[in-house]
């Protein structure tokens, strides 16, 4: 298929659809700074092959979607969950099985929370519980604490940038999933190419949140299964304990020597893992 712009509350955004809408809907929420090239276009196949109508989208800021000058986002993070909703309407859906990456994953929960009746269930891959609680976790590795506080990067030099995306890239994969650099290299040239101003996805790390009460991850209904890597650097293993703790009936299915996102050797297990999970979701 080929990539889709819509309205999304009156905001424009990119869209691509994989698979025969008639079958059950998946949305894919990616993380922060990041497009939706990042769900691997060879995953949506196995998902929508698997009898799925997956969608993914270039969140404000990445890719081809709706673009604020570079330091001054004019929207919060409460309009990147809501932006969701507006892609399900504009593909007339009014549910989906929602899987959210990393930051995503944040995104994911507070649409379970704020929008109940438009998530048939949850897929939490490499993420952490988006909500306050009492819980205490442990912070990033050293590794990326090292990666923050040394890279440079300039934001007018596409070559620079793509350099950052591909360290961070291996950095967050971890030791024990190489990385394919030549297919890193050809998927962050991809997205820099497709951007409006690559420079944007910086507005992500500026955002504010609304200060809009909401319940405690408890209070999800969605079935949900949290995939979590045994050697996530940026959030370690017991971010995704602490999501299947305190989502009533959660799965944890823990990838060992994993690290942070989702690795091409990860792929069958995790689409599987996906596939059955959205059968079972209500």
């Amino acid at each position: 298929m080929t990539e889709r712009m819509i309205q999304a509350r009156g905001v424009e955004l990119c869209t691509e659809p994989f698979g025969d809408p008639a079958d059950p809907p998946l949305l894919l929420v990616m993380g922060l700074g990041a497009s939706m090239l990042w769900w691997d276009e060879g995953f949506c196949r196995l998902l929508a092959d698997g009898g799925r109508f997956v969608i993914r989208y270039d969140h404000r800021d990445t890719g081809r979607s709706a673009a604020c000058p570079p330091g001054r986002p004019g929207y919060t993070g409460q309009d990147l969950v809501d932006d969701a909703v507006g892609v399900l309407d504009a593909y007339g859906l009014g549910a989906a099985h929602v899987v959210g990456l990393s930051a995503g994953g944040g995104l994911a929960q507070l649409l379970a929370l704020d929008h109940p009746d438009r998530v048939l269930s949850l897929v939490l891959i490499s993420t952490s519980p988006a909500v306050p609680g009492k819980r205490r976790l442990p912070p990033p590795t050293r590794d990326v604490l090292d990666f923050a506080t040394t890279v440079d990067v300039d934001w007018s030099d596409p070559a620079s940038v793509a350099d950052y995306l591909i360290g961070y890239e291996r950095m967050l994969a971890g030791a024990a999933r190489p990385v394919d650099v030549a297919a890193v290299k050809g998927l962050v040239a991809r997205d820099v190419a497709r951007s409006r101003d690559i420079r944007t996805i910086q507005n992500h790390d500026l955002l504010e949140d609304e200060d809009r009460p909401r319940g405690p991850l408890s209070s999800i209904t969605a079935p949900t299964l949290v995939i979590h890597g045994g050697a996530d650097p940026l959030f370690p293993p017991a971010h995704g304990r602490a999501l299947a703790e305190e989502i009533p009936g959660a799965r944890l299915l823990q990838l060992d020597g994993a690290g942070h996102g989702l690795h091409r050797a990860d792929w069958p297990i995790v689409a599987r893992s996906v596939l059955e999970h959205t059968t079972t979701g209500r």
